[in-house]
């Protein structure tokens, strides 16, 4: 595994005569951005001219480079300490990913100045060269820990495992972990070796330890909940620095827990967590305090909003502009009207029947529903933004469905249909991606059921009556080839699928028809297909 040893960008060297026994180091922090070059808007979908006008976006590249660009210069000027760091995500999701797969992403976090970064699983999207291209690209070290690359012909000495900055003449250590299940979720190929993740961490930390390292963050892409159990179990780390669930911290109403938590570890010492929820819409800023024998003392911040007030960085701003031009026509044909929003929010359709969840499958089920298929199964983890009501343009639907997945259709047994959901419903705690949203199926979720055995009351229609499923019944299913090559866990329908026909219309396009045929008074209504206890 590849080492790093740097001078941050950012750092400052104190000199002699300004030394404090204390040492105080400013993060700032991104995570999941996940290609949001343009800002979005409150559905987290590319903003349009008309919302931009009326001061309602967030986020976008330019706005991000500001923010960090003024915190940071003005940090420098007050003789503080500053790290910016990415928590992984930074591919996947708008047409600019699309387009450019990386070559934007390098160019604008090098104009930004990042210090370090997170793989995240979506870099593996288009395999190991995807992750290359942002690799070999960018000005900083990209780092995680627990990845075996030795095989890698595309990424070998280019990810390095642990980092060290040299930050106001202090070694400030970084330690990295990936996500154990991103072989189900994106593409690394079998080239690349996924290591424990705790086990890794631990032996990282050793090391610098032994190196005589004692402030340590570890910049992981696992979520929020194995970011906390991290900072139990890690003894060493001074703080975990996160993202992959997507998660809002912080005292706003809709924060899922306080910025920073702080974890209590096995030898009595808090351990704060942060992340910064996703799409550049937040800018997390941490504040940690060490003591001379580099002891964690305090650790505070906030996410700070990235919204109209924040004024976009004006080079950074016409860059985006220049490379959105080749893509706008495709993004502004308008495909379709609806009378009301479709909620895709990721906390909704990862737990619980969503919108976005109801209108997919439908749309996946309409267009095959001449060739016997009665069963539509999407992973909620693919669908990545609502949609407003009004106009709806190609772009908001790519938006949507950034993944470029084509409709698979084939034949499977009920009892794994049955499988298939078990899968779906084994993570739900974790928000995980896998969640199964369906048509022409209904069934009974109980979350705190063991996994396995978390589903009950399977129907399928039966002409106009919902029957329950027949486990030895063969059914018609559509899904796409992402989730019928066994991605997100669900194996059963790689190895159970029958007469399997992987190469159907992209996703993307079947949802656009849809919605044009539903005319301008479509409203999207939740029917009661999944249940929860």
């Amino acid at each position: 595994m590849k080492r790093w040893l740097m001078l941050s960008a950012a750092a400052l060297t104190l000199s002699s005569g300004a030394a404090q026994a204390d040492y105080t180091l400013h993060v700032l922090h991104i995570n999941d951005f996940h290609s949001r070059i343009e800002p979005i808007n409150k559905y987290d979908s590319t903003c349009d001219a008309e919302t931009e006008a009326k001061n309602e976006c967030f986020g976008g590249v330019a706005r991000v480079a500001s923010k960090i660009n003024e915190l940071r210069n003005q940090l420098k000027a007050d003789g503080q300490n500053v790290v910016v760091l990415d928590a992984g995500d930074q591919y996947q999701g708008s047409l600019f990913y699309t387009t450019y797969k990386g070559k934007d992403t390098v160019e604008f976090m090098n104009a930004i100045g990042f210090d370090a970064m997170a793989v995240g699983n979506h870099e593996f999207d288009d395999g190991p060269g995807g992750l290359q291209i942002l690799a070999e690209g960018v000005k900083f070290p990209v780092v995680s820990g627990n990845l075996d690359l030795s095989q890698s012909p595309e990424l070998k000495d280019k990810v390095g495992d642990v980092l060290t900055l040299e930050v106001g003449g202090e070694k400030v250590g970084i330690v990295s972990a990936l996500a154990m299940d991103t072989p189900e979720t994106a593409a690394p190929g079998d080239k690349v070796i996924f290591m424990d993740d705790l086990e890794s961490l631990k032996a990282d930390v050793q090391e610098l330890t032994e190196a005589g390292v004692t402030k340590i963050l570890a910049l992981t892409h696992e979520g929020y909940k194995r970011d906390q159990e991290i900072a139990a179990e890690v003894a060493g780390v001074d703080a975990v620095v996160g993202g992959h669930s997507h998660t809002l911290l912080g005292d706003m109403e809709d924060a899922e827990g306080p910025y920073p938590t702080m974890v209590k570890a096995a030898d009595g010492t808090e351990v704060p967590v942060v992340t910064a929820r996703a799409y550049g819409k937040y800018l997390g800023h941490l504040t940690l305090t060490w003591n001379d024998q580099g002891k964690l003392i305090k650790a505070e911040g906030q996410p700070i909003l990235l919204d109209a007030s924040v004024k976009p960085d004006e080079k950074i701003a016409a860059r985006v502009k220049e490379m959105a031009a080749p893509i706008d026509e495709l993004k502004q044909k308008r495909v379709a009207d609806i009378k009301t929003p479709i909620d895709g929010d990721r906390n909704n359709c990862r737990a619980k029947e969503c919108e976005m969840g109801v209108v997919v499958t439908d749309a996946m089920l309409d267009r095959v529903k001449d060739q016997g298929i009665t069963i539509a199964i999407q992973n909620g983890g693919g669908l990545r933004a609502s949609i407003d009501a009004g106009p709806v343009t190609m772009g908001d639907v790519l938006t949507v469905l950034p993944f470029q997945n084509t409709l698979s259709t084939f034949e499977l047994r009920g009892g794994d249909v049955v499988a298939a959901l078990e899968n779906g419903a084994s993570q739900i705690e974790e928000g995980a991606g896998r969640f199964a949203q369906v048509a022409g199926l209904k069934y009974t979720l109980d979350p705190a059921a063991p996994v396995g055995s978390r589903i009950s009351e399977v129907l399928v229609r039966s002409g106009a009556e919902w029957v329950p499923i027949d486990p030895n019944a063969v059914y018609g299913v559509v899904s796409q080839n992402y989730m019928r090559a066994g991605g997100d866990g669900y194996k059963v329908l790689a190895e159970k699928g029958m007469n399997a026909y992987d190469f159907g219309p992209d996703l993307a396009d079947v949802l656009a028809e849809y919605l044009a045929k539903q005319g301008p008074d479509f409203a999207p209504k939740l029917d009661g297909r999944i249940t929860v206890k």
